[in-house]
């Protein structure tokens, strides 16, 4: 049984715990907050996927406010950084460096130097790093990379990603509407496609983007265009200043030479594929669960020394906010800028 902490009890962290309990694989020892209030059974924080507003059962857990008295007092196996993203970089250092396997929700940092330097952290301590992005492990999106990578259908024409909501105004102390320590939707949220995007296609030689500024101060609506050699057509739109009454939605068109697939979370079916030659749709097969417990299922087989698939690698997650970053370069100056 793997034995785990988690820093951060906010949306993110109770998500990690649900799943971490539920993996029959792990068992969560010790959670740290510094906002006491936080251990209440009452405190369930809003998020835009999952119930994490349920009560936790901590009644078995220690808790503490101290991260390095976590770090030194407490027999653990690993680590999940659950924090605000400016938070990243320091506590994920810190736990490599004591020793811990580290699970760190994405974005992996908030610039691409913090970045390097748990890259660097990871490769001193000999621990594992991985980085949260969950999206690489949704069940319908990994689904879309086994059948892209197949050639089943041939080669992908165009593509289109969109990560919409309604503006996040649950986060701790509102630390997501401050631009400097969430880097604004571009960021936090729409990271989530530009990473797919990477992982789909490899990175783009170029971006071009059109960005407009929202209540984080920062980037909080983006679309973006991603130049590829071969001339595919890739767009990602994202952002979080939508009405209220909008909700989420997490979508995407893949056009490929022999047939069209299709995905929406806010549709029924959500997942089709519509092959050339018929009018018939096929609705694929995908695996159980959701991206958030099967990325902790990942991590936990990696700390265990079993042999497991390379999904996601740190370099990865620093390349994922370079190519943000690039894109809002592109946003401020209406330039493409070049990777």
């Amino acid at each position: 049984m793997v034995r785990v902490g988690i820093v951060g009890l906010g949306f993110m962290g109770q998500m990690h715990f649900r799943c971490y309990s539920a993996s029959g694989a792990a068992k969560v020892v010790a959670v740290c907050d510094a906002d006491e209030s936080k251990f209440k059974p009452d405190s369930g924080t809003a998020g835009n996927i999952g119930d994490a507003e349920e009560p936790l059962d901590l009644s078995d857990v220690k808790l503490l406010t101290d991260f390095d008295k976590m770090l030194k007092e407490v027999e653990l196996d690993a680590v999940s950084i659950t924090l605000p993203t400016h938070m990243h970089r320091d506590f994920t250092v810190k736990a490599l460096e004591a020793g811990f396997n580290v699970m760190c929700e994405k974005p992996m940092a908030i610039n691409q130097a913090q970045c390097e330097d748990m890259i660097s952290a990871a490769e001193k301590s000999g621990k594992i790093l991985q980085i949260g992005h969950c999206i690489r492990f949704w069940p319908e999106y990994a689904k879309t990379k086994q059948i892209i990578d197949s050639g089943e259908y041939g080669n992908v024409i165009a593509a289109s990603f969109r990560r919409l909501t309604a503006t996040p105004t649950w986060s701790w102390q509102n630390w997501l509407m401050g631009g400097s320590k969430s880097g604004g939707a571009l960021m936090d949220l729409h990271i989530h496609d530009a990473d797919y995007v990477q992982y789909l296609f490899g990175m783009p030689k170029s971006v071009y983007s059109g960005g407009a500024k929202g209540p984080s101060g920062d980037i909080d609506h983006v679309v973006t265009h991603y130049n590829y050699d071969d001339k595919k057509v890739v767009t990602a739109e994202g952002g979080w200043i939508l009405m209220p009454g909008f909700g989420f939605e997490m979508s995407f068109n893949i056009l490929f030479e022999k047939a069209t697939m299709v995905f929406n979370s806010t549709k029924e079916p959500a997942f089709s594929i519509f092959p050339a030659g018929t009018d018939e749709a096929i609705i694929p097969e995908v695996e159980e669960g959701d991206g958030y417990s099967l990325e902790i299922a990942h991590f936990l087989k990696t700390v265990k020394g079993q042999e497991v698939p390379q999904i996601t690698t740190p370099q990865q997650s620093l390349n994922s906010v370079k190519l943000v970053l690039a894109e809002k370069l592109s946003a401020e100056t209406r330039k493409e800028v070049a990777l």
